[in-house]
Parts: structure tokens; C-alpha cells; sequence
């Protein structure tokens, strides 16, 4: 037997791919040349078409848009319009790696209970990317090219399946009428084309191209230690789960932003709420990947749980008056610094539609201080570290050094370093002065300055990812205003708090404030970290 081996994400399948394929499966084999233009040498015709289906566990990215069974579905009805037989393998994402080739062809082997085991005697591999054709030639495969015309010069005699999902979807006016785009027409193979058609996919993949606060693989940052990240919220969950057991309303309940969902295993377990269905919500791939994984094992209380991969502030994902509760926990500000106020305002709406009435939005995040533009002196602690050495540079895959190296800064360093870091893409300039007072040298700055280093100073873990938010962008006077302004009204039982834990474990002996009255500093309390906000509708 001869195995064209044909590895690929396979989102799209081409008009120009059945012709390739059935020119390639039809003869005798041995008109066909590789991709260095040579004969391909074949003793026997190709017989069996082996599909290698990569990035299987990722979906709903603009790298990876669709579900491997859906991708699966596709081929298996391509593949009917072929004469050779056709075998389809999903093959998990191993990140970059130089042994991926070699991966690929030993989960085919495994999956396929050793029944196929490709080899370079019996198998080609078709494909047109120049840096997975060198990892199989490595191995000793020949390559058919497939689209690729020349490797060195990158030219193809035709699209690539990828080129064509950019070019329908990907561009400023492109998507929005995919039906009845040309190229989807005429250069998208039927399959695909029933695929996108049946399920809406070609709506998907427009809303994904259009979610530029993303990466390419569906997250909000690539300097995020996710591990961190999902201890917090696990740790922090009986805690949340205090704050906000009294004003859950019964019913469909949505966590937005949902991480791995220990929020909702505290809901769920909850007696109150045993009739009750439960969604959580979570826009990063990984996660949302952790929240399927704990299902799976049993993590929840009630059958009646169910994730979604969406952006929640792009669109709206449930039916208007729908929802009884939403619950956000530490994601208000995320939208606000990574999307900008106007997603964040269209989210306040769209939550407010999606609720029924009666239906609350409990909102639990960092909030500013009122006042926020007045001046304040702070008083920082320079003997717990260095206070010099402060600016060097690091890349996104070094955080365990940047971690090292922030950890050996004074309070008074880490200030530095921050006023030098915070929001410097989006063009921020934290502004201060120096000013020595009774022998001790305080630092003049405005209050919500001062409350963004105070929140963040000890973030060493995320410093870099930490550095695109902000926390202190709106008081409490003003979350009420925006709420009130789409037509909720604010529970009497909203406010504001200094978090306690926050002041004794990172405040007290690190940083003090101090306001000018009568020429002299006076000592300020410390400022309102946290809120908690329920919005109405009624």
C-alpha cells in the first residue's frame, strides 16, 4: 500500500485540493514530482489518503476556529468524491516543537492500534508549508507540494486553504456576506461550503477576525502565567462566593469570565439554587479548556452546567430577558484595559438586554478611589530591597527572571520601575515629583496614580501583563452613574470596600499617604480597593 500522508489544521477545504487529490490518487504515480521538481518515484499508485487533523484540541480561535469533529465531517464527505480509501486522525496541539512530524506520526500509529505505521518506504506527505515539509524530509519523506509552486521564492500555483479563510473573512469588509462571497463559491470545496452553511461557521470565524484584543490562539495576553491565575481564583472562591450567596437570584445563572468555574461549584453545591442552570463564560482558550476538563471529571455539583467559548462583550450570547443572574468576577477592568470604554459600555448593555427582569448583574471588582485627581504624598519603604538597577529588559519568555528581579526591589524600586512600565503601550505617562519633608523624601503624585502602584506593586508573578491594566479608572460614583445610564438600578446593599487582608499583608509597612493641610502632611486612611456592585432590572 502507498499512504499520502496529508497533516493540517483543515479548516477549509479547497476546489483546487479535490483536483490535486484526484489527479494524485488516480494514476499510476509516477508522472508526479516533489517539491524539488524531481520524479516522486513511486513503485505503487496511491491507495489511501491518511487525514492528520492538528490542533484537534482547539477551537474557537482565530488560529483554530473550528471543533475537530466538525473539521472531521468535512473530510469525510470530501473524501467521498475520491476513489481511494480515507482515514481521519486527530492529532493534539504540542505547542512549537521540532519533534512535531514525529509526533504526528507516532499518535497515528497509536490511534490507529498500530494498524498504520507511516513510513518514508510507504507513505508521501502532501503539503505546502515550508517549515513542516523540512521537518518531514528530515524523517526522510518525499513531499508533494500541493499549492506550493517554489519554497525558496514562496510562490503557489494556488491558494492555500488558509490564504482563503483570511480573504473571505479576515479583512476591514470582509465576512459579513460570506454566503455569497465569490471565492467561498467558486474556490471553496462543497463540503466546507455545506459545513459553514448548516452551522453558521462562516459567522464564527468573522466574529473571531474581528476580536483584535485577542491572540491567535483565542487569549487575552501572552505574558500571563495562567497557573498563578487560576490558583487565585480557586483559593479566593469560597470568599467570592460570600460576598455575593445573598443577592443570587434563581434560575439561569452566568458567571462571565468564569476561569475554571469554582465559583459556579460553589453555586452548585448551594441547596438554593438545585433548580437552577448554570453557564460559565471564559474567552481564554486554556481555561476554558480546564473548565470542560473538570466537568469531565465530576467537579460540579449539578448536571445542569454547561461553557462557553465567546466573548461575552462582543455580542450577546443568551436570548433578551433571558438570564436571572450574571456574575463577573475581576473582568470589568480587564475589558476596560485591553478593549477601551467603549466595550466596556456595550457590555453594561448587553447584559442589561440579556437579563429578565428582576434579573441581577453582581458585578465584583477593583474600583478607584473617589477624588481621584487630588494630589497625595506617599511615603514608600526603601530598606526591603534595591532601590537602583530597576529598568533592565525582559522579554515575554523570561518571566521567572523578571520575577526574580522585581522580587529584589525595594518598594521604593518597584515604584521606578512601575512608573516606567504602567500602560507605557497605550501611551500613559505617570507623572510625579519628589519632595523631602521632617528628613524623609515622599513622592507627589495624584491619589489614582498612587492606588494603581498600590494595586499592583505586588503582581511580580504577571508584572508584565499586569502592566496593560487598570484598576483605578472609575470610582464608585462613577460604575453607578454608567449603570443607571442603561436603565439598572443600584441595590442599596452596593459599595465599596478597603479589602482588610490587602491592607495588612501588602499596604502596612511598604506604603504610606499622606495629604498637605496647612502647610503640614497629615496621614491618610488607605483608599477602596474592591467593590461590590448588584445592578437591577426592573
Amino acid at each position: 500500500m502507498t499512504y499520502l500522508l496529508l497533516p493540517g489544521r483543515h479548516h477549509l477545504l479547497t476546489v483546487f485540493q479535490l483536483q490535486y487529490l484526484t489527479m494524485a490518487t488516480s494514476g499510476d504515480g509516477t508522472a508526479l514530482s516533489d517539491v524539488n521538481g524531481q520524479p516522486l518515484g513511486l513503485k505503487n499508485p496511491i491507495d489511501t489518503v491518511v487525514w492528520a487533523i492538528t490542533s484537534a484540541n482547539h477551537a474557537n480561535t482565530r488560529r483554530n476556529p473550528l471543533p475537530a469533529n466538525r473539521r472531521e465531517v468535512a473530510i469525510e464527505d470530501f473524501a467521498s468524491q475520491l476513489d481511494v480509501a480515507s482515514h481521519v486522525y486527530l492529532i493534539d496541539d504540542i505547542g512549537s516543537s521540532e519533534r512535531f512530524a514525529e509526533y504526528v506520526l507516532k499518535k497515528i500509529e497509536v490511534d490507529s492500534q498500530s494498524c498504520l505505521r507511516l513510513t518514508p518506504e510507504n507513505t508521501v506527505v502532501g503539503c505546502s508549508t515550508p517549515e513542516v515539509i523540512a521537518m518531514y524530509e528530515q524523517l526522510g519523506f518525499r513531499i508533494l507540494p500541493m499549492e506550493l509552486a517554489d519554497r525558496r521564492s514562496l510562490s503557489f500555483t494556488a491558494e492555500t486553504p488558509w490564504h482563503l479563510v483570511q480573504a473571505i473573512f479576515a479583512g476591514d469588509h470582509a465576512g459579513r456576506d460570506w454566503r455569497t462571497n465569490e471565492v467561498f463559491l467558486t474556490k471553496v470545496a462543497r463540503a466546507t461550503r455545506r459545513l459553514y452553511l448548516k452551522y453558521n461557521y462562516g459567522d464564527l470565524i468573522t466574529d473571531l477576525f474581528h476580536h483584535p484584543f485577542l491572540s491567535e490562539d483565542g487569549d487575552l495576553t501572552e505574558t500571563r502565567d495562567y497557573s498563578t491565575y487560576v490558583r487565585s481564583f480557586d483559593e479566593g472562591a469560597e470568599r467570592k462566593y460570600a460576598l455575593i450567596k445573598d443577592f443570587v437570584v434563581p434560575g439561569r445563572i452566568v458567571d462571565i469570565g468564569c476561569c475554571t468555574g469554582s465559583l459556579i461549584r460553589q453555586l452548585a453545591q448551594d441547596d438554593r439554587f438545585r433548580e437552577s442552570d448554570f453557564y460559565g463564560v471564559e474567552v481564554a482558550r486554556r481555561l476554558f479548556q480546564e473548565c470542560l476538563h473538570r466537568k469531565e471529571q465530576g467537579a460540579f455539583a449539578n448536571d445542569n452546567v454547561f461553557f462557553y467559548h465567546r466573548n461575552a462583550a462582543e455580542y450577546p450570547i443568551f436570548a433578551p430577558n433571558s438570564i436571572q443572574t450574571f456574575t463577573t468576577f475581576a473582568l470589568t477592568h480587564e475589558l476596560e484595559s485591553y478593549q477601551g470604554r467603549a466595550t466596556l459600555d456595550r457590555f453594561i448593555s448587553l447584559l442589561y438586554d440579556q437579563l429578565a427582569l428582576g434579573g441581577r448583574w453582581i458585578n465584583v471588582d477593583v474600583v478607584g478611589p473617589e477624588n481621584k485627581d487630588v494630589l497625595v504624598y506617599m511615603l514608600l519603604n526603601r530598606d526591603d530591597g534595591r532601590n537602583d538597577d530597576f529598568a533592565a529588559v525582559f522579554d515575554k519568555h523570561e518571566r521567572d527572571k523578571c520575577r526574580e528581579y522585581l522580587q529584589g526591589l525595594s518598594t521604593l524600586g518597584r515604584f521606578l520601575r512601575f512608573q516606567r512600565d504602567f500602560r507605557h503601550e497605550a501611551g500613559y505617562c505617570l507623572e510625579s515629583e519628589t519632595e523631602t519633608s521632617g528628613g524623609e523624601t515622599y513622592i507627589r503624585l495624584r491619589l489614582q496614580d498612587a492606588c494603581e502602584f498600590m494595586s499592583k506593586k505586588d503582581y511580580v508573578d504577571n508584572w508584565q501583563s499586569e502592566m496593560h491594566e487598570t484598576f483605578c479608572y472609575w470610582d464608585f460614583s462613577d460604575w453607578r452613574q454608567a449603570v443607571e445610564h442603561v436603565g439598572f438600578i443600584v441595590h442599596p446593599d452596593s459599595h465599596a470596600f478597603t479589602n482588610p487582608w490587602i491592607v495588612e499583608n501588602r499596604y502596612q509597612g511598604k506604603v504610606q499617604l499622606f495629604q498637605k493641610a496647612d502647610g503640614a502632611l497629615e496621614p491618610m486612611a488607605y483608599p477602596v480597593t474592591n467593590m461590590v456592585l448588584i445592578a437591577e432590572k426592573r
